[in-house]
């Protein structure tokens, strides 16, 4: 996971980088003490960690604008940053790069339940809006099981998604509009709360785009109306391959849950002695099958599920009789990531999407590479929509453990494309899976995917090192663009 050397023109410019910055933002909006830097050395990717150059805190759109203008006037890269979760890295900071952070964009400015939507600044937290309709019936469909913390802005630049976006979407199906600032410090809005945009799909383009084509500033989703009734199934099973077949089942039943989340043992018993959900702890698998709808609906799923669980193969089952029950069960689902810190020193957490009905071969394949690294894998999936998220168990302080760890990522990740997914469900390719990427696109595919990237920031200083592979570069498709008389990047051959 190399990153781009540091330019040393730059870092030999950092004091005058620092006084500019200063000059055009309110005091304290601009760090450059190591001591309180530290706090932004690393997103959720903690295995990798670099000390930015300076960290901005800018307070309005306007100010985002005026510090990216000068950054592309002076050529100094700039790492927009939400909160930071990002389990992929792709708000690792460069030590020659400006780390633009939003967390003073952190607003509700408008509530509109005629129209169904909130409009928000991107530092607000995914539950956050949530919160903030709830007591008049609404609430934010998109739920990643970071949802306490993450920010709304991240979750765009991602395009994540949750236990819920099986039936209701990922971030790019919720968001109906969105404020921007390109590299060349202009203000955009796309869309807004309308249901559909006109001409070109600019806002799908911007969801899910890592911080590579511009720093978003505001935020307007659509809420939907809490469903009248919400029930879930707890239900093991002797097998995981018997559960990945169940989940296909239900599909293939016509049937679509709220939710269908996947676990298996290590992961059950994890989650069991964190909170006390009540999971079978027998279990090789447990699935959650979670519905919702009117009541006659949902008293009708319920019967329809449950006889497809057995036709499966099931060995347990167990519906939530109350809210605080249904509660409970999700309560060991959300909490599985801090539960298996319990078990081991560290875990890498991984996220690939295969096809539904290459669950039961994956979970084969996933326990043949187990034993070929030598490592313990506890599982954890967005079963409904084949959203998969391993956690690899290792040691960090034993030699080698790590990149053992993260090799047998990249197979699990290869095993995904060769079964028909994909390298990514909903944590972005940032760093971790950048070179990856050959597995999943061929030279042609990235480089029509660099074109939309140079045509928002031909000198590449929004975000550099993360998605494409190194090397390649706008230079490399003719449309080198020098600013001032300056060549971006003069370090990297040119052909």
């Amino acid at each position: 996971m190399l990153m781009p050397a540091p330019d040393k023109t730059t870092l030999s410019r950092r004091g005058e980088i620092c006084t500019a910055l200063k000059a055009m933002l309110p005091a304290g909006c601009v760090i450059d003490d190591d001591a309180t830097m530290r706090a932004y050395d690393a997103d959720g990717l903690s295995s990798y960690r670099q000390m930015p150059l300076v960290v901005v805190l800018p307070e309005t759109t306007e100010q985002v604008a005026e510090v990216l203008r000068w950054c592309r006037d002076n050529d100094v890269k700039v790492v927009p940053r939400g909160a930071g979760t990002s389990l992929s890295g792709g708000a690792l900071p460069l030590a020659d790069g400006v780390l633009l952070a939003l967390g003073k964009f952190n607003q509700i400015t408008d509530v509109d339940f005629e129209n169904r939507c909130v409009v928000t600044q991107p530092g607000v937290t995914n539950l956050g809006i949530t919160h903030a309709v709830q007591d008049e019936g609404f609430y934010y469909a998109p739920d990643p099981s970071s949802q306490i913390a993450c920010s709304i802005g991240g979750n765009i630049a991602e395009n994540s998604g949750g236990v819920h976006c099986l039936k209701y979407g990922l971030t790019t199906n919720n968001v109906l509009g969105i404020e921007m600032v390109t590299i060349d410090g202009d203000i955009l809005r796309l869309g807004g709360k309308h249901l559909d945009a006109g001409n070109l799909d600019v806002l799908g383009v911007m969801t899910g785009s890592e911080g590579l084509l511009g720093v978003v500033t505001e935020v307007t989703v659509r809420i939907l109306r809490k469903p009248a009734t919400q029930r879930a199934i707890l239900v093991g099973f002797d097998s995981a391959q018997e559960a990945g077949q169940a989940v296909s089942n239900v599909i293939a039943a016509g049937i679509i849950p709220a939710g269908m989340e996947m676990m298996d043992n290590p992961a059950i018993n994890a989650a069991e002695d964190f909170v006390q959900a009540g999971y079978p702890r027998e279990a090789a698998a447990l699935l959650i099958v979670e519905l919702d709808g009117p009541e006659v609906e949902v008293d009708y799923l319920l019967e329809r599920v449950g006889e497809v669980m057995e036709r499966s193969g099931s060995s347990s089952l167990r519906v939530s009789q109350s809210e605080a029950e249904r509660n409970q069960f999700w309560a060991g689902r959300k909490s599985a990531f801090p539960a298996v810190g319990r078990i081991s020193p560290d875990y890498l957490c991984m996220d690939g999407t295969i096809p539904r009905k290459a669950l039961p071969e994956m979970l084969t394949r996933m326990s043949a590479m187990s034993q070929k690294f030598g490592l313990r894998v506890a599982n954890v999936f967005h079963a409904g929509d084949g959203n998969l998220h391993p956690l690899i168990l290792f040691d960090a302080n034993v030699e080698g453990e790590l990149h053992r760890a993260e090799e047998f990522g990249a197979e699990i990740l290869r095993n995904c494309v060769a079964l028909g997914g994909v390298l990514t469900g909903e944590h972005g390719v940032g760093v971790e899976k950048r070179d990856l990427m050959g597995e999943m696109f061929t030279e042609e595919d990235m480089k029509q995917q660099q074109r939309v990237k140079c045509a928002f920031d031909p000198g590449h200083l929004l975000n550099p090192g993360k998605v494409f592979p190194l090397l390649h570069r706008c230079a490399e498709l003719g449309r080198l663009h020098v600013h001032h008389g300056k060549l971006p990047h003069p370090d990297l051959p040119r052909f």
